[in-house]
């Protein structure tokens, strides 16, 4: 916690170091099955922003920034996936926030 003096007032602000944005490549039957609008509603409910998008070889993208543990709890929900999708594989990797504010869906990317 940093605590910030103005004038007579002191200001505490909590400074959270924590925030981080993560990559997942989600392979199996993810498309077709729901899969970016279960991502889209469980990113909403653990407060993260970033993106969601079909990619054109089969797997899902996602990018979501947040606190870990949220993004911890993705990382697990992108495993179970919804109830017809059947994952195979998450990959993630450490990348940089996106540009866009809140959590979307974006367009196929066909490559």
């Amino acid at each position: 916690m940093a605590r910030l003096k103005r004038g007579l007032v002191t200001i505490a602000v909590t400074v959270s170091d924590t925030i981080r944005t993560r990559r997942f490549l989600v392979a199996g039957r993810v498309q077709g099955v729901g899969f970016r609008y279960f991502v889209y509603r469980e990113a909403q409910r653990l407060g993260l922003s970033g993106f969601v998008r079909n990619l054109g070889d089969g797997r899902v993208e996602v990018v979501a920034t947040g606190d870990e543990g949220a993004l911890n709890r993705l990382e697990a929900l992108l495993w179970r996936g919804p109830v017809m999708a059947n994952v195979t594989m998450v990959e993630v990797e450490e990348t940089e926030p996106p540009a866009n504010q809140g959590f979307v869906i974006l367009s196929s990317r066909r490559s």
